[in-house]
């Protein structure tokens, strides 16, 4: 059976994508970065601060690292609300001790439930990123727009006044979008966004009022997606993530300033038996001279400011 004459031929239909939200390009193509001090790879650290709702409704899907057994599900709340009252603390230390400048993806519920958490971000000053509501409310295709926008609006605007950061970063729950996502993010004022892991470093993603900037996170060695997905060790985190580094060093020696993105969760690396090899990957990193720990802000601001 043929195919219809009409079958590849659609309104987006184009050279390299199929869509208008962002250009085709090859990164080895793109104009070479340079970073502070000749520096060769910055470094950011995002570390996710979470709520997870004990009674999840799972609406459109089961959240990934959420409760998996009937109601009520003790056992992994529990545990998640671990990172944010034990994990988390360590997942600091080892931040300050080796002078790493973190950023933090943040349920704006997890705040108003507790306060003394939107102090510590507040005193710290560090980049805020909008995680959502909560872990259960998801933005997903089909959501209604009114509805999206309402969570977007009340995760931005509370956690804004909270911390008093400009929280022009974000990050979805699980990464899930729909298609209006990224026009609602621009519209409340988002600068960044990093739900795609499509690319090494950051490139400008249209909306239909102003454009985003779509900024490298990865999900490859994100630690919950390597150690609880892909069920491999602690240990073998830790040298994936090594072996990025090197990479993308060579690579950025031949064709420019490149990004190792680490997404973290302290429920997960703040166990007293995974912090260590945490701790040993950031003493790498910052023990090598030509790594460059900053804000994601700041990354952005430094690339933004020589793409003209």
């Amino acid at each position: 059976m043929s195919l219809p004459n009409d079958y590849l031929q659609y309104p987006q239909r184009s050279y390299g994508m199929d869509h208008d939200r962002y250009s085709w390009s090859m990164l080895e193509n793109r104009k070479p970065v340079t970073w502070p001090d000749g520096k060769l790879l910055a470094l950011w650290v995002n570390v996710n601060l979470q709520y997870y709702p004990l009674n999840q409704q799972g609406v459109p899907f089961a959240v990934p690292g959420g409760m998996t057994m009937p109601y009520p599900d003790l056992r992994h709340y529990s545990l998640r609300d671990y990172g944010n009252r034990v994990g988390l603390f360590r997942i600091l230390k080892a931040l300050d001790a080796n002078n790493i400048t973190a950023s933090f993806a943040v349920n704006s519920r997890l705040l108003q439930r507790i306060p003394y958490l939107a102090g510590l971000l507040r005193e710290r000053g560090d980049d805020i990123l909008g995680h959502g509501v909560h872990m259960d409310a998801l933005h997903y295709g089909g959501q209604s727009e009114a509805e999206e926008s309402s969570q977007i609006v009340e995760c931005v605007s509370v956690l804004r006044d909270l911390t008093g950061q400009p929280v022009d970063g974000w990050l979805s729950p699980v990464r899930s979008e729909s298609e209006n996502t990224p026009d609602l993010l621009a519209e409340n004022g988002v600068r960044y966004f990093s739900d795609w892991v499509n690319d090494d470093m950051p490139y400008e993603f249209s909306t239909s009022s102003k454009p985003l900037i779509a900024m490298p996170l990865s999900n490859e060695i994100e630690d919950r997606f390597v150690i609880v997905n892909n069920q491999h060790s602690e240990a073998s985190w830790a040298q994936q993530v090594e072996d990025a580094a090197a990479f993308l060093l060579d690579e950025a020696h031949r064709s420019g300033g490149r990004i190792l993105s680490l997404n973290i969760h302290p429920w997960l690396l703040g166990q007293p038996h995974r912090i260590q090899f945490f701790e040993a990957v950031l003493s790498t990193l910052a023990a090598n001279p030509a790594v460059w720990s900053a804000a994601p802000s700041t990354i952005l601001d430094t690339w933004a400011s020589q793409q003209s």
